[in-house]
């Protein structure tokens, strides 16, 4: 898995700090005194670079100063250290992914980042430099798909959805190829998610996550093949804590700007469609 990560060179210096507050730390009331001390300190917020951290970004030059809200925003280029980072930490929240995905993390690395409020919803789509329609897709070809866990899943059923495969009945959003019951002459490639893209010339079709098609100058909205429905989708985007860090007030400024009318506006003017506005708490 890519971890290529673009850190600034305070990053280091705010772990070290981080782990010497909580080795030194003597308040009678620690909740209180992590609340206080924390209240003048700059967010720390993981994201990945499109679309995540540049809504951060807006957020940051056009409207936390209003709510007296400090952002700092660090950009990772995979799906596993964002996390990782906030269980620790090293940083204060994160920003890039869905309920199923968190689920799954959690479950597997024994980590306790939480869901905050939902912010915006990248569709799956599925994509394609050698044919122009879903028609065109043959027996003999083959499909490129995100390898982890609940994505896989996603777009295993993007591809059911659509004729392509069947799946067994009723199973969830952790699909796997193993659960394919007819593949209808196709093969797959499984890959890391941020490597998709970069496998379209080498394969026949592929199934994309919305921020890595933007990245790769994709316009899920107009290049995809087929693409996931908004409407009832459990895949929107949140900012995520560790567990206990939910009423930080920071964290609640930020989340009532990530809910705001100018984010929403932001979002549909900036993606046209290929990401689309979630508001509302996760379940």
């Amino acid at each position: 898995m890519r971890k290529n990560i673009k850190l600034t060179a305070g990053f280091a210096t705010l772990t070290a700090l981080a782990l010497g507050l909580t080795a030194c730390g003597t308040s009678s009331d620690p909740a209180s005194a992590k609340e206080g001390a924390a209240a003048d300190k700059p967010l720390v917020v993981a994201a990945s670079p499109t679309p995540h951290a540049d809504i951060l970004k807006f957020v940051k030059d056009n409207l936390a100063a209003k709510e007296g809200l400090k952002l700092e925003v660090k950009e990772f280029t995979d799906y596993v250290l964002p996390n990782t980072a906030t269980e620790s930490g090293q940083v204060d929240a994160n920003f890039f992914q869905h309920k199923p995905y968190l689920d799954d993390f959690n479950k597997k690395n024994n980590t306790h980042v939480v869901p905050v409020v939902n912010v915006h919803l990248e569709p799956l789509g599925l994509y394609s430099k050698k044919v122009s329609s879903i028609k065109d897709i043959k027996a003999g070809q083959t499909v490129a798909v995100p390898n982890d866990t609940t994505n896989e899943g996603r777009a295993l059923h993007l591809l059911a959805d659509n004729g392509l495969i069947t799946l067994k009945a009723g199973v969830g959003t952790d699909a796997k190829l193993s659960d394919i019951t007819d593949k209808k002459g196709l093969e797959f490639k499984e890959l890391e998610a941020a490597t998709v893209p970069r496998a379209l010339n080498d394969v026949d079709a592929a199934v994309i996550n919305g921020n890595y098609a933007i990245e790769a100058k994709l316009s899920p909205a107009k290049d995809a093949l087929v693409q996931e429905k908004a409407e009832g989708n459990p895949y929107a985007n949140f900012l995520a804590v560790k567990e206990g860090n939910e009423k930080d007030a920071r964290v609640q400024k930020l989340a009532k700007l990530l809910n705001s009318p100018e984010v929403k506006k932001y979002i549909e003017d900036t993606y046209q469609g290929s990401v689309v506005p979630a508001f509302g708490a996760v379940k």
